[in-house]
């Protein structure tokens, strides 16, 4: 009897760059283990407010060696995964809620990833003012997408309920933050996890 796979999950914000990082280690994992990781547009801002979570960066602001060992893990995951590419956005910290809005209404086009993997970029390699308008229809059409398209669907009534309701339910499954990562019901936090995300996969598959 074959046993079901369990469905992987990345709930995601562009404006973090730990999503950034975990974004270009999952193809990694997936070539290893087969696995297929389902991407969840989510407002990272929304969750921090529903949990009363904050920005480590705020959170941690006077611990000056928390902060120094904060960025010294982020220098060996680059180190780590040869991201030689990522630059720390001149703007950040950037509002994402017009492009969370915009790729949740392009979660179930077939270009849906092709959207995300542009929009990393240009926030976390290329250094784009992402919260600005004509900057993100520019951008994205350069790349050959539909910027003018992405935009107007930031105002559509029910993609703005769908990022709604993806925040909402991400929360009620324990998501206090981002990257957050499911496999099936099991709940895995932050970028330094993904090996055991990796593991679970592994797991699941005996």
């Amino acid at each position: 009897m074959a046993v079901e796979k369990p469905r992987i999950e990345h709930h995601f914000d562009f404006g973090s760059p730990n999503c950034y990082f975990a974004h270009r280690a999952i193809p990694a994992i997936e070539q290893r283990t087969g696995a297929t990781f389902i991407y969840v547009p989510v407002l990272l801002g929304g969750i921090f407010k529903a949990t009363n979570n904050q920005a480590p960066l705020i959170a941690f602001k006077d611990i000056a060696n928390k902060l120094a060992y904060d960025r010294l893990e982020i220098e060996r995951f680059i180190a780590r995964h040869r991201l030689d590419r990522f630059r720390m956005n001149p703007f950040f910290p950037v509002n994402t809620l017009q492009l969370m809005r915009g790729v949740v209404g392009m979660q179930d086009d077939s270009a849906f990833m092709a959207y995300v993997e542009a929009l990393f970029s240009l926030m976390w390699e290329d250094g784009q003012k992402m919260d600005d308008p004509q900057t993100i229809v520019r951008t994205l059409t350069a790349r050959g997408l539909d910027g003018d398209g992405f935009m107007a669907r930031t105002q559509a009534p029910e993609i703005k309920a769908k990022l709604m309701a993806n925040t909402t339910r991400s929360v009620e499954r324990g998501a206090f933050g981002a990257p957050t990562f499911f496999v099936g019901d099991e709940i895995f936090f932050g970028k330094d996890k993904l090996r055991d995300v990796e593991e679970a996969i592994a797991g699941a598959a005996i």
